[in-house]
């Protein structure tokens, strides 16, 4: 079975078929198909931009869509960034900027404490659009490091630190930090999924 995964992340699309690589699924991402205008994502949740992003993209594509919404959520800066992750500071802001700019917030802060979690979403949609066949949430609780480390992850990883690996995300291997990571989790339910449902 086709199904195609909303996004253009090269990063992401090599995490995902990773997770989904002992499944017969055949994954296209928005690259290797004609070109969809984005939606504006008005979700106020994770959840809801998932579904959001399924539907429309499933309805526009004539495929059945993997979709996900993902980010970063640091309880001193009540949940910011949140599902602006993608889009904090500007849409074409750098990530060390971004970096900065919660860094310098929490320093503003110092009573509050640095717990935060990623969250990632997965909705599945059916090739009209019109239903939603399956959703899950999967989510890593950590810390907002003291600095940015490590060069094997993408996005927030280098400054989400780990306690149990005592590491950032991004100071540890793609294996390792998918093991316990927000979208290994939600990936690897939709895989036990596609299993179930033959869809594999």
């Amino acid at each position: 079975m086709t199904l195609l995964l909303a996004t253009t992340n090269r990063d992401k699309v090599r995490e995902i078929r990773s997770i989904l690589s002992n499944t017969a699924v055949h994954l296209v991402g928005l690259g290797d198909i004609p070109p969809i205008v984005e939606p504006e994502e008005t979700g106020a949740t994770f959840e809801e931009n998932a579904r959001l992003k399924a539907r429309y993209y499933a309805a526009h594509s004539g495929v059945r869509t993997i979709a996900e919404d993902s980010g970063l959520v640091v309880d001193a800066l009540d949940g910011e960034p949140g599902v602006r992750s993608a889009r904090y500071l500007r849409p074409d802001a750098s990530y060390p900027e971004r970096f900065d700019a919660i860094f310098k917030q929490l320093s503003e802060r110092p009573d509050r404490p640095r717990t935060a979690r990623f969250v990632c979403a997965v909705a599945v949609a059916d090739g009209d659009g019109d239903r939603i066949l399956f959703e899950t949430t999967g989510t890593v609780e950590g810390l907002v490091a003291e600095k940015a480390a490590g060069s094997h992850g993408f996005g927030y990883d280098p400054i989400f630190y780990f306690p149990s690996y005592n590491a950032t995300l991004a100071e540890v291997s793609e294996e390792a930090k998918l093991a316990v990571a927000h979208r290994g989790q939600a990936f690897r339910k939709l895989a036990s999924w596609l299993e179930a449902t033959h869809y594999s």
